[in-house]
């Protein structure tokens, strides 16, 4: 009895243990990325057609009879597909689009029938076909479309792309969840010369800012650098009054000495002036003709040649004038300033010297001014002096006219002859008649027409003391001429 029992629970767990075995060959669960496509038998699925021969699991568990039902899985993983198609534009321009497609089948019935009718046995090769269908939709729609639309507008490519292929993909039982243009290459340069005139525009942009913070940095150095000239100015504005009082107290002592002895040169002076003022006139005349006129001439040619080569350097410097406009402006700014200073140092100083200078000029000008009376005295002595012998000599005129005529007569005898004798001065041959009796008649002829200026010496002075001119009278009689030599006939008979 004890054995009938054993055999019987061994029996009923032997059962047991079959129908788990069968039951575990008999049951297949779908996991979530995944559907059990389920053949062998009629199945009716919502929203397939009648008939269709199989069935559709996703997300549970189902029976299927070994040997008679056979079971396969359809992945609903998400797959992936590069786009590398070749295209031409809507201007002709050919184009490299590169982009990627992530796509999925369906999780409806509907679209894991379509795929599992076009991809059961071949799922590898569904990104191949999928990257066909994209690419021949993609030459297409970039053929209407320009290269500036496809640049600005990539979401209108993108959009029209999934809209093209979403009835094709369908038929497929698949699904795109994504869709991206990643670049369009141009082996023909044609995008990058879009891009130029707005590269350089940026440049340009950034050149003015650049420039602009340059000029602002500039002018705060130089607004600096003025501030800084400014303190030394008043420094050396400051340092040059003091020297100058001190140069003016010492200025009064060194005068002290020269002072007396412009006094005692006082006669000397007046005429060293007189002496250097016409040596000046010489040297201004010679300055003249030697020097300023051959420089106005140099100077002129230079001014010529130079006008020339600044109208050639006018050319070259209009192209740099503006790159350097700016920092010439902030330099100018600078020497402006440093020049403002400068000349407040000069004008302190060049008072300190005039200052000087104008106490030493009224001490030379003192002395200038008594050189030059004492040679007005000098010189109007001398005129009263040669007045008063012209006045004398006017007066003895008047008293002997005779022995006055008789004293020129005499002093000036040689003369007369000499006029007398230059009747001859002409003849190169002369035959004298009558021997040594013509001889002394012709003589005595040429003397009595020397002796002729004795009787006009004589009207000359009576006119003279009629008309009280006594000293124009003596100059003439002093001046007088012989008249006119008379030709002796000469003959050349000898009989």
């Amino acid at each position: 009895m004890p054995m009938v029992v054993g055999v019987v629970a061994g029996a009923a767990v032997l059962a047991v243990l079959v129908l788990i075995g069968l039951f575990k060959m008999m049951w297949r669960v779908a996991e979530p990325n995944e559907a059990l496509v389920i053949s062998g038998s009629k199945h009716r699925t919502e929203g397939l057609e009648e008939g269709m021969g199989f069935r559709i699991v996703t997300g549970r568990g189902t029976l299927v009879l070994p040997g008679v039902q056979a079971v396969r899985k359809m992945s609903l993983d998400l797959n992936e597909t590069e786009l590398h198609v070749d295209c031409v534009t809507h201007q002709g321009i050919p184009l490299k689009v590169r982009g990627v497609v992530i796509f999925k089948v369906g999780d409806d019935f509907v679209s894991i029938a379509n795929a599992a009718r076009r991809f059961l046995d071949q799922q590898k090769l569904m990104s191949e076909r999928v990257h066909n269908v994209f690419a021949g939709h993609l030459r297409s729609i970039v053929g209407g479309l320009t290269v500036e639309d496809m640049i600005r507008d990539r979401e209108k490519l993108t959009g029209q792309t999934r809209a093209a292929c979403g009835t094709e993909m369908e038929k497929l039982g698949l699904i795109v969840d994504s869709l991206q243009i990643h670049e369009i290459e141009d082996p023909t340069g044609y995008i990058q010369n879009l891009a130029m005139p707005h590269a350089a525009a940026v440049q340009r942009d950034a050149r003015i800012a650049q420039a602009e913070a340059n000029r602002l940095a500039t002018e705060a150095e130089q607004q600096s650098y003025a501030r800084m000239a400014e303190a030394t100015r008043d420094s050396e504005i400051l340092q040059a009054g003091y020297q100058a009082e001190r140069d003016k107290a010492g200025a009064k002592s060194r005068q002290a000495g020269p002072l007396a002895d412009a006094a005692a040169r006082q006669e000397v002076v007046v005429q060293e002036t007189r002496v250097a003022e016409l040596e000046a006139q010489r040297r201004e005349q010679q300055l003249q003709a030697d020097v300023r006129k051959p420089a106005d001439a140099q100077a002129y040619e230079k001014r010529t040649l130079a006008e020339a080569e600044r109208d050639a350097r006018i050319s070259a410097a209009q192209a740099k004038a503006k790159e350097t406009e700016l920092a010439s402006a902030a330099e100018a700014t600078r020497v402006k300033a440093a020049a403002a200073a400068e000349a407040e140092a000069t004008k302190a100083r060049g008072t300190a010297m005039a200052a000087a200078t104008r106490a030493t000029g009224e001490a030379e000008a003192a002395a200038a001014q008594a050189r030059g009376l004492a040679e007005a005295e000098a010189t109007k002595a001398q005129g009263l002096a040669e007045a008063e012998a012209i006045k004398a000599r006017a007066a003895a005129l008047a008293e002997n006219q005779e022995a006055v005529v008789a004293q020129q007569l005499a002093e000036n005898w040689p003369e007369i002859v000499k006029a007398g004798a230059s009747a001859f001065a002409s003849v190169d041959n002369m035959v004298v008649l009558n021997g040594a009796d013509g001889m002394a008649d012709m003589l005595a002829k040429a003397l009595t027409m020397g002796g002729t200026g004795l009787g006009l010496a004589r009207q000359l002075l009576a006119s003279m003391n009629q008309n009280g001119q006594h000293t124009n009278g003596t100059s003439a009689l002093n001046g007088s001429a012989p008249p006119p030599a008379q030709r002796v006939p000469v003959d050349t008979d000898k009989g």
